[in-house]
Formats: C-alpha cells, structure tokens, sequence
C-alpha cells in the first residue's frame, strides 16, 4: 500500500534530519554552515534530478500527462490562493502565514518521495507543480513578504531550477538522449537530493526553541491549514473532479501532484522572508514543525484518499 511506503520513506528521511539536528547540538556544526549544503543541493542535485527526469521517450501519452499534472498544479495552486483569501481574515493570517499555507515544500521533499515510492520516471510530473509554483514564490510570496509590487522575471527565468526544467524540455521534445555516462552521473548524484535536503532541516532546526514553539498558539493554526485542512479540500476535488479519466495512468499523475501539494511548508518562504525581513525566524519555525509533522499527517492523507 502506498500510505506505508510513504511513511517509511519519510521515517528515513525524518532520520536524516535528525542526523544534521545532533551534529549542531553537539557543537560539530553551526546552523549557518547548512549553507554549504544548500549550495550543493541547490546548483547541482537539484538540476540533475530535474533534467535525469526529463530524459524519456516524447510520446502523446506522455504529453496528454504532462498537461494533465499541468492543469492540476494550476488547479491546486488556484484552490489554495482562493482558501487563503478567504481565511485570511477571520483567522487574522499574517503575510508569512498567508504564505507558509499557500506554498509546499515540493521542490526539495517530494522528488526522493516519488522516486522511492513510484519511480525514477514519474518524477518528471513533479516538475509540472515546480513549473507552476516557482514563478509565484518569486513574484506573488516575494511582494507578499517585502511589500515591493515589482516583478522581477530575471530573477524567475534565471532560477536554476527553471533553467534545469528549459534544459531538460528541450533535449525531451527534440528527443535527444545524453550520453549514457553522463546519465549515469546524473543519476547517482540525484540519489543525494533527500539526505542532503533533510540534513540541511534538521541543522537549520538545531537552534530552535521547541519549548516557545509549543506554546505558540499562531503556528498551530498555520500547520493545521498547511498539513490538515488544504490537503482535505484539495483530496475531495480530485478524488472526485474526474480529472484522472483524462489522461492513462492518470490516477498515478494525480497522486504525485496530490503529494506535492500536502508537503510541509516550503523552506524557499522561509529563505524569502530572510532576505526581504519578514519575520524569518517565524516561517523557519512554521517550515520545521510542519516538516517534523509531516512523517504523520502525509500518510494518513495518503491513506485517506486511496479508499
């Protein structure tokens, strides 16, 4: 069943991250030295996963399933944007709050997910839900978090992760096949992308106060949303939505899209909100009680809507 896959792939990506936890609360490293690690994952795993998915056969079945998780990222987006707006107010959200249940952490989670539990070729439908969320962190959660109201598309177009999706769109619909060398490189520093990234969340939480997280009442009601409430109101639309008819396999591509989508809250709000001084220390607190909760919620919902 996939809800126990799911749980006992996140049970050992949880461990990774405990590992960074204990190395900066034994004092071998500093929260800041996670930096490096960020670099890594950031520059060079990150765009070999990215173009490693992209290197299949170009078929129509294939392109009638890359426009159906398309569709759908766009879909769960317009949902979440829609909840928000609506919520907002009554449950008095501030902006890292807006943001921190608007966007999940698919980018860094949810690629060793899918690989483990799927496959290495249905990755390439979780860079359909990159595709669509990259240009809204970096337009709507940045004027959201600094108050700005310019758009910097050099910034969107120049994201490595973007420029990694171009790239491997490219060489798949001129149906051109890398070397198998380099493939084969590809692949093996792709296998790093879920130890390093939780290793790096779990140095980043090695500072935290866990004692004043707890008494936060704010935070609960944003991991609520983010790992409970969302993921619920987005699980009834394509359980039932009839999307899946649309495409073969296509309950298989909206389970991935479905997995991006209940992650826990994207670590990028929390690199946004230090930049633009938005309350960073809060969207971290908010990425790791959400990313610590995450190893419960995710394969119940799972679990859920498989019945």
């Amino acid at each position: 069943m996939i809800s126990l896959l799911l749980l006992k792939q996140i049970a050992q990506l949880f461990l990774c991250m405990l590992l960074g936890f204990c190395l900066v609360r034994a004092k071998l490293l500093k929260p800041a030295d996670s930096r490096v690690l960020s670099v890594v994952v950031l520059y060079v795993v990150m765009p070999c996963v990215i173009i490693d998915s992209f290197q299949i056969d170009c078929t129509a079945e294939m392109l009638r399933g890359l426009a159906l998780s398309l569709g759908t990222a766009v879909l769960i987006h317009g949902v979440m944007f829609l909840l928000t707006y609506l919520l907002r107010r009554p449950l008095r959200l501030g902006p890292v709050e807006q943001a921190s249940v608007i966007y999940s952490n698919a980018g860094n989670l949810i690629v060793p997910i899918i690989s483990a539990i799927l496959g290495k070729e249905w990755i390439i439908f979780t860079s359909m839900y990159v595709i669509v969320q990259l240009p809204l962190l970096w337009s709507h959660c940045r004027i959201l978090l600094s108050g700005e109201r310019s758009i910097s598309l050099r910034k969107i177009l120049l994201n490595v992760n973007i420029v990694s999706i171009l790239i491997g769109a490219a060489l798949f619909f001129l149906r051109l096949s890398l070397p198998a060398v380099i493939v084969g490189t590809m692949e093996s520093v792709s296998s790093m992308v879920g130890p390093m990234c939780m290793m790096v969340a779990g140095m980043l939480m090695g500072n935290v106060d866990f004692r004043r997280l707890v008494a936060s009442q704010g935070i609960w009601k944003v991991v609520f949303l983010r790992l409970v409430g969302y993921p619920l109101v987005v699980m009834v639309l394509l359980k039932y939505s009839g999307l899946a008819r649309l495409a073969s396999n296509g309950e298989t591509i909206l389970l991935v899209s479905f997995l991006a989508a209940i992650t826990p809250s994207a670590s990028s709000v929390t690199q946004i909100a230090q930049v633009y001084g938005s309350d960073g220390e809060y969207a971290g607190s908010i990425n790791a009680v959400t990313t610590l909760l995450c190893i419960v919620t995710m394969p119940l919902i799972i679990a859920l809507y498989q019945l």
